[in-house]
């Protein structure tokens, strides 16, 4: 058995983070330098990442092979599986003239931009991610909102910076049960600190997202709606995580915020209506349609609802998962040794690649496309045409995620993403700072909160508990700041110029621009973690 070498550079933590940290610098200049397309990004990372594993960290090249196809198999089901029937269910909207209902009745409770982008870029797709998560929301609202009329980059961005507060609890609360389970600690004092910390998250966002849009002096025209539906997530979350848990939260706080938006718009509307830059400006009102038709038009989303929601309720989830299979991957599970300070004793580390291939929320994606698709009186040889040209549409994007994956599993199983999570650690009384960076840069690695809860909660709670500090600030911090990492990971980049049909070529272009709003809100929450670390640590539940 492999052990893991944290200090493979003379025992040097300093020396051993510079190289750890390459494959990410070759990340950064390709795409924000070089401008190169992300699936070339990420092939060049993965081949440097493999050569250090091997020459410098002393990895097997079994181990090595091993965990770069277990991140590349992880990268294409459940992420990309997700992609495929998320483009797909918009195609078959699309395909069959409904979309243009949809834009009628979104167009009827309003024509501004602004208000479309947080109705659906933020409330819609806080609920998507709440239900099924791993990229979902950001697919199926950046396409909707192409839809609507938004350029594709732009549809994109600001879908990418909405799907930040909701990440947290995403798919039923599985980051926050993950890091319960991981670290120990108790569920209800994470989700409290945690929904507290993404309650102010969500207070922010929708508008941030405005101002993005207009700037400051416009966002006001839009005050009472964005306020209103911002106020009612961050007051419903809050709530709910600290009374009933983490796994429905966001779904009733995105339910709470859609209805008390769109009651505000329809009696309220801006006395100036804001297009985007190459907008055509309105001039009609958005044709009235019957309730049939409507209902008709949503009838592809509804069945997302419904078949998301049916896949998370527990015996039928328990009784499809009982269909999947557990895979331990040959040649890496349990053939390498993670020793302390990332675990409490050496113990010998899982490689299990979880094929769900009936439970997966791709899966229930999928399947209500089809349902859809029968039900719009689509044939099956249409709706297979659109798989064929979805897949055909999708093949970069899927390199790129099953390469980016590759490379964080290969930097987790080598050592080197621990080596940088312990330079984050041996930053002293900084460390609450640093503490919601590290989270940050688990996300931007893995693009999952939950791997990153996994991958770093522990050493969040061990360095808190020898610095002193109360280990469930430094362990939510790691779980609701790592969602501002979301927004810049290359599965989320991937994912989001996969569902709005975006050139390729525009990818380095939305790396860049997310990055320096990821960072802005990322340092936002590093000082919130800080003050509640030193000036309203009561605030801070206890252990």
């Amino acid at each position: 058995m492999w052990e893991q070498d944290y200090v493979p550079i003379a025992g040097s933590l300093g020396y051993s983070t510079l190289v750890a940290a390459i494959p990410l610098v070759i990340l950064f200049y390709m795409l924000g330098v070089l401008r190169k397309p992300s699936w070339v990004a990420g092939l060049s990372a993965l081949g440097v990442s493999l050569v250090l594993a091997v020459g410098v960290y002393g990895m097997p090249v079994p181990q090595a092979g091993a965990s770069m196809v277990y991140g590349a198999a992880f990268g294409l089901f459940p992420i990309g599986w997700i992609v495929i029937a998320s483009l797909i269910l918009y195609r078959v909207t699309l395909d069959t003239g409904k979309f243009e209902i949809i834009k009628d009745s979104i167009g009827a409770l309003s024509n501004d931009r602004r208000l479309q982008a947080v109705l659906i870029g933020f409330a819609f797709g806080a609920f998507i991610e709440g239900a099924a998560g791993f990229g979902t929301p950001v697919a199926v609202a950046a396409a909707m909102l192409t839809g609507l009329g938004f350029s594709p980059f732009y549809a994109a961005f600001i879908c990418l910076v909405a799907n930040t507060p909701p990440v947290a609890f995403g798919s039923l609360g599985i980051p926050v049960v993950t890091l319960a389970g991981i670290t120990g600690l108790p569920m209800d004092a994470l989700s409290s600190m945690t929904g507290r910390l993404c309650a102010l998250i969500a207070i922010v966002i929708p508008a941030y997202m405005v101002v993005i849009m207009s700037g400051f002096s416009r966002a006001l025209e839009v005050l009472p709606p964005v306020a209103t539906c911002a106020v009612t997530f961050a007051a419903v979350l809050f709530g709910v995580t600290n009374t009933l848990g983490p796994e429905v939260a966001v779904i009733l706080a995105s339910i709470a915020a859609m209805v008390a938006m769109v009651l505000v718009m329809k009696a309220w509307q801006p006395s100036r209506i804001f297009r985007l830059e190459g907008d055509v400006e309105a001039t009609s009102v958005a044709r009235a349609h019957t309730t049939g038709e409507l209902v008709s038009a949503w009838s592809p989303y509804i069945l997302l609802v419904i078949f998301v929601l049916a896949w998370r309720y527990p015996p039928i989830t328990a009784g499809l998962n009982a269909l999947g299979t557990m895979i331990p991957v040959p040649g890496l599970h349990e053939t390498i040794l993670r020793v302390p300070p990332l675990t409490p004793e050496p113990s010998p580390y899982a490689a299990i690649y979880n094929f769900q291939w009936l439970s997966a929320a791709g899966t229930s994606c999928f399947l209500s496309a089809f349902a859809a698709s029968l039900l719009l009186g689509l044939s099956p040889t249409r709706f297979a045409g659109i798989v064929g040209s979805v897949l055909k549409q999708l093949a970069f994007p899927l390199l790129t995620i099953a390469s980016v994956l590759a490379v964080a599993f290969v930097m987790n199983y080598a050592g080197m993403t621990s080596t940088l999570g312990l330079a984050f650690a041996a930053t002293g009384s900084l460390f609450p700072f640093f503490s919601a960076m590290l989270g940050w840069t688990g996300v931007f690695l893995t693009g999952s909160d939950t791997a990153s809860n996994a991958l770093f909660g522990n050493l969040q709670v061990v360095t808190a508990n020898a610095l002193g500090l109360n280990p469930i600030l430094t362990a939510s911090t790691n779980a609701a700041t790592g969602v501002m990492g979301k927004m810049i990971s290359l599965q989320s980049i991937a994912v989001a110029v996969a569902a709005t049909g975006m050139a390729v070529s525009e990818e380095g272009r939305l790396f860049r621009i997310a990055l320096k709003h990821s960072l802005i809100l990322a340092l936002f929450m590093a000082i919130v973690t800080l003050i509640f670390a030193y000036v309203v640590p009561q605030f801070v539940p206890s252990v």
